[in-house]
């Protein structure tokens, strides 16, 4: 079966479950945003005129009683703009309720305000008669009883819209409940059942994957010796099979290429040898004495054939440590000795382009197991590394450092360093952070070879403007292999 095929099995489940979910949630949804509008725009409203018209009915008396005291016709006309307000109010205050004992509560309410409204007429009649005393009677007895029982009217009412609200909170925080135990079970069995699925997927397709990851991680590292297995008939089946045959064109064209470097370095080591022996002959005169200009380009063909035959031998050593063919000739030796070897060998190379070579040594013992040339080849590599690209009145140090089973060396320049982009490519082959400075890319690469050869790692730290720091760390070897 394609994987395809596969995830689309496990995945219909988890699908039809999630459907079923989303088809309730949207119903309950509904239900929420109902409820949630009759709130919004029914109830809140219904409470906010219901508070209104309280403050209405207060200022109602005191405008009444202002009127009687003072018989200023400026408060009966408040007192009627006021009571047309009012009377609107609880008209409007119909549209909004949602209960029948709510709209009992208005009708009283209204038939009472009717009331208190017929009572100030008679006040006002009987003032315009002159009969003050009746008015006032009227207003402190018919009219005051009227609007208690207008206000008794609206707290009835408010307290009917408040079970209402309360009643309509109650129903959602009922409704949102069942529908998040729905969801949550409902997610449960969704996710039981895909890992239930992709259980039996997941293993087959990851253990297919990890080969692959393996077998990479082994190609980067220049190993081509074991293939991935096939074992089933999916696209992961078609993925290790493409990778396969790309491993087996890799080994070859690694090993076509190891070939072609070993092959071309010993047939030009032989001639180089020679014309470089020959220069030496010319230089020292055996055939005769030359001109000065003759011994000038005879002395460019020595340098030169010298160059070549380094890099030649560079490239040999380099494809012989890749396949461990490199003969390490072991032996217990001084590592702080060796460190003075490549410093005393550099040293008047530094001193002629004004670079100060330091070597220090800290407290300890340096004594190891290993092959003293190759690791002294190892520091002349790195410390002509730091005097290259180190200016004039610049300073390299070889610092030496005793950390118990093994030792550290480091070799520190205040040079241009190293752009951050090419930091983790240094130790390539044929790999340049700053062309135009000499050198074919190789000597970092020994350097990374030869200390692996002897079961130590190096590193290099680099901030540019000012400097890099290689650090090797060798083990001391107890034993002799």
């Amino acid at each position: 079966m394609r994987l395809a095929s596969k995830i689309f099995l496990a995945s219909s489940l988890v699908i039809l479950v999630l459907v079923g979910v989303a088809a309730w949630s949207l119903l309950a949804v509904d239900r929420l945003v109902s409820v949630n509008r009759e709130i919004t725009t029914q109830t809140l409203p219904s409470l906010r005129l219901q508070a209104g018209l309280r403050d209405s009915m207060l200022t109602l008396v005191r405008l009444e009683a202002r009127s009687l005291l003072l018989r200023d016709p400026t408060y009966d006309g408040l007192w009627d703009e006021r009571a047309d307000h009012t009377r609107s109010a609880l008209e409007q205050l119909a549209r909004y309720l949602t209960s029948d004992a709510e709209r009992g509560h208005l009708e009283e309410t209204q038939l009472a305000f009717a009331e208190y409204r017929a009572a100030v007429r008679s006040e006002r009649a009987l003032l315009g008669r002159g009969y003050l005393a009746n008015a006032t009677q009227l207003s402190e007895t018919s009219a005051r009883a009227a609007a208690e029982r207008v206000d008794a009217g609206l707290n009835r009412l408010g307290e009917a819209t408040q079970a209402a609200l309360e009643h309509s909170r109650a129903e959602a925080a009922e409704l949102g409940a069942r529908t998040w135990t729905t969801v949550v079970v409902a997610l449960i069995v969704a996710v039981v059942a895909a890992l239930a699925s992709a259980a039996l997927i997941a293993v087959r397709i990851t253990r297919s994957v990890r080969r692959l990851l393996v077998a990479t991680a082994a190609i980067g590292e220049g190993r081509f010796e074991h293939p991935v297995p096939i074992e089933s008939a999916d696209e992961i089946a078609d993925l290790a099979r493409s990778f396969n045959s790309m491993a087996a064109r890799l080994h070859e064209a690694e090993a076509m290429k190891e070939d072609l470097y070993s092959t071309v370095s010993h047939e030009l080591r032989s001639p180089l040898t020679s014309v470089r022996e020959a220069a030496h002959l010319l230089h020292e005169g055996v055939p005769g004495p030359m001109t000065a200009k003759q011994a000038r380009l005879v002395l460019i063909i020595e340098h030169s054939t010298d160059r070549l035959l380094r890099l030649v031998n560079q490239v040999l050593d380099l494809a012989r440590l890749r396949v461990g063919l490199l003969p390490l000739e072991r032996r217990w030796f001084d590592l702080d000795r060796a460190a003075a070897r490549a410093v005393d060998e550099l040293r008047l190379q530094a001193d002629e382009r004004g670079i100060a070579l330091v070597r220090e040594t800290s407290p300890g013992t340096f004594g190891m197991f290993g092959d003293e040339d190759r690791l002294v080849q190892v520091l002349i590599n790195l410390i002509s590394n730091g005097i290259r690209f180190t200016p004039t009145e610049g300073t390299v140090i070889v610092h030496l450092i005793d950390i118990g089973p093994e030792i550290e060396i480091q070799v520190e320049d205040t040079g241009c360093g190293i752009p951050a982009e090419e930091l983790p490519f240094v130790f390539d082959r044929f790999r340049q952070a700053h062309s135009g400075r000499g050198g074919a890319g190789l000597g970092l690469a020994i350097v990374r070879a030869m200390v692996e050869a002897h079961g130590g790692r190096v590193s290099v730290e680099s901030h540019e403007g000012k400097g890099s720091r290689f650090t090797v760390v060798l083990p001391r070897r107890g034993a002799e292999q």
